[in-house]
């Protein structure tokens, strides 16, 4: 049986490590989404040289494990003396590497902005041919085509495949807690050291995710009903 006095008693803890955890995919997705949009334009662009070396980078962070990428800019950018000195020295930039937040933040959004990428490349690649030709028969530059036609018209066919990485990354956060941030994971080990009681920890905070979940898939859900309408068969 559940122990319920421990997990009333910790609340709070898991209050602030959800919170936490939020903040971190809040912001590592939106950085990922304004930096997708145009890295998938050019990955989805006529030209091989601009689309290959967006694919390096895309290939480099989705075929790399997130915790591995976060590791090493936390721990691993510490150990070369450019960044030890610039320490010293005070400099503003590269002292955010010593914060755990700004590390996770960062690898996140690289690893998110990776997938996006990808993602809205594929439907940017995937316009109907005839919106495009409409365009460019009512005399739209190629700017204005992205803008007008297959940038909008690509965001809304990408809402149920880039929903899986929303929630896929709200998963994924819960490694933050390898670089000493406590969210909502770090909340839990917090609770079971304090405690000893695994399975209150450990299963309330795999509940919270769960929720958090489900709610994230009925904002995507609405949000199909609403901007994918058209695209659903007729009954």
């Amino acid at each position: 049986m559940l122990d319920f006095a421990i997990i009333i008693d910790s609340l709070p803890d898991f209050a602030r490590g959800t919170l936490l955890s939020l903040q971190l995919m809040a912001l590592s997705l939106l950085a990922g989404f304004i930096a997708a949009l145009p890295l998938a334009v050019a990955r989805s662009s006529s030209s091989v040289l601009l689309s290959r070396s967006v694919g390096f980078y895309t290939y480099i962070f989705r075929g790399t494990p997130m915790l591995v990428q976060l590791l090493l800019i936390y721990y691993g950018l510490s150990q070369f003396e450019w960044m030890q000195r610039g320490w010293e020295e005070g400099n503003v930039v590269l002292l955010l590497f010593r914060e755990p937040f700004f590390c996770a933040w960062l690898a996140f959004a690289l690893n998110t902005t990776a997938y996006t990428t990808e993602i809205f490349a594929g439907v940017f690649k995937n316009t109907p041919l005839g919106e495009i030709e409409a365009g460019r028969a009512a005399g739209m530059t190629h700017f204005t085509l992205l803008r007008r036609i297959v940038i909008p018209a690509g965001l809304r066919r990408a809402i149920p495949t880039y929903s899986n990485e929303v929630i896929l990354m709200l998963q994924g956060s819960a490694i933050a807690s390898a670089v000493t941030l406590v969210d909502l994971t770090g909340a839990a080990r917090y609770v079971y050291s304090r405690h000893f009681a695994p399975f209150e920890a450990f299963i309330f905070a795999g509940i919270i995710y769960m929720v958090l979940t489900f709610f994230l898939v009925g904002i995507f859900r609405f949000a199909e009903l609403r901007w994918l309408a058209h695209l659903r068969p007729r009954s």
